[in-house]
């Protein structure tokens, strides 16, 4: 009997992950994001299965993108979860946290990965497993980047003040949080940051700052059992703070242009190759799902001038750069390219009158079942939403 494959939206993971604990509670702005943009895994879930959301605000949603673009994807409520089985359940990333909370509700134990399978994966998701692989891609003169697992309080302040602007990390920690900006100075608060995560997570992760001139990512899809595929690139914007803000919709071909007016397309085949054999020898069968290693283009004041670090981040677990992949591979139209984005907006009505301005400005072309111009928000928006995932499709539409 083949399985209904089930798909779940819980941007949690990441903070779970770091928390270790079987009844974590995910702050009230993580829980509103998960509530919200319930409905994102539509866009990268295939076809035939459904999505675990609410369906009051959602299913006239749904019925409304089946008939735009042809999705057959349904949702299914909590409640209608008790009673389905043989399920092959898809949440944006497993955790401890995720397999209680699928028990709660009914799901057979047989159904979900054991407590030491996912002990596994989370010593797997440490930001030490980075640092370990980052000397392994450093394939040439086009390559850069260092990272370094500090475990005791002599490291830390010894790595701080021998340089003169550097990045400290928790080894487990959510997009753009867990960071710590040091000037050359080991003052007490972070002397104190580093012994709080350090007593939680074992070390923190020291990193010299580069010259980023492009965020990108390659993102590998693996079996479980043995295989490794790659899946495409994404290219992709953060903040100051390194939190996550959008992707590029444009296809592989153009962002290997987009990078090749830095770095020769041969070296970027090469790390691909390279990285994929990585990968598949330390994760081929503990995990099974889509996994992307962000990268970075870096200047520098010497030859080579443009650099890839190969190795900012492991995410395994599902990421945005694999669901703008889906999205503009399965419903963009071939010429168009546009940008995705989430956002947040903390003030009551700011999303609905954001959404509502695009809704007019930039309204949507649909041309043989895909987007041909124009603005989609991807989950529902209501008037008092306060997290918004949508894209904006045009000839020539960048972030």
């Amino acid at each position: 009997m083949t399985k209904k494959a089930l798909y779940i939206f819980n941007p949690e993971h990441d903070l779970a992950l770091a928390s270790g604990e079987t009844n974590y509670m995910a702050p009230a702005s993580a829980r509103q994001m998960a509530s919200e943009l319930a409905l994102l895994p539509m866009w990268y879930a295939e076809e035939g299965s459904v999505v675990l959301a609410p369906s009051a605000y959602n299913l006239d949603y749904v019925k409304k993108i089946q008939e735009l673009l042809g999705l057959s994807v349904d949702l299914m409520t909590e409640p209608e979860l008790a009673s389905e089985r043989n399920l092959d359940i898809h949440p944006w990333g497993w955790d401890i946290a995720v397999r209680k909370r699928l028990l709660d509700l009914g799901v057979e134990e047989s159904e979900l990965p054991s407590i030491e399978q996912l002990d596994k994966l989370r010593s797997c998701s440490h930001r030490s497993c980075a640092v370990e692989l980052l000397p392994q891609l450093q394939l040439g003169a086009c390559f850069c980047g260092e990272s370094f697992y500090l475990t005791i309080p002599e490291e830390w302040k010894s790595f701080v003040e021998s340089h003169d602007t550097c990045l400290l990390k928790a080894p487990l920690s959510g997009s753009g949080k867990g960071l710590n900006w040091c000037k050359g100075v080991y003052t007490p608060s972070i002397s104190g940051w580093c012994s709080r995560i350090g007593n939680q997570q074992g070390g923190v992760i020291g990193e010299p700052l580069y010259n980023k001139m492009e965020d990108f990512a390659m993102e590998f899809r693996s079996s479980g059992n043995g295989r490794f595929d790659f899946a495409g690139y994404s290219q992709f914007r953060t903040g100051g703070s390194g939190a996550y803000e959008g992707n590029l919709l444009i296809s592989d071909a153009a962002i290997e242009r987009n990078l090749s007016e830095y770095i020769p397309v041969e070296e970027i085949y090469k790390l691909r190759n390279r990285l994929e054999q990585e990968l598949l020898l330390r994760f081929g069968t503990i995990y099974n799902g889509y996994l992307g290693v962000d990268m970075m283009i870096c200047r520098f004041p010497d030859s080579p001038v443009y650099r890839i670090h190969p190795c900012v981040e492991i995410n395994l677990r599902m990421n945005m750069g694999v669901v703008a992949r889906h999205i503009y591979d399965r419903y963009i139209y071939p010429v168009s390219t546009g940008a995705f984005q989430i956002s947040y907006y903390p003030s009551e009505g700011a999303v609905w009158s954001a959404h509502k301005e695009m809704e007019e400005t930039y309204p949507l072309e649909i041309e043989q079942g895909r987007i041909k111009s124009g603005y989609l928000p991807l989950v529902p928006v209501h008037k008092k939403s306060s997290y918004r995932a949508w894209v904006l499709i045009s000839k020539s539409v960048h972030l």
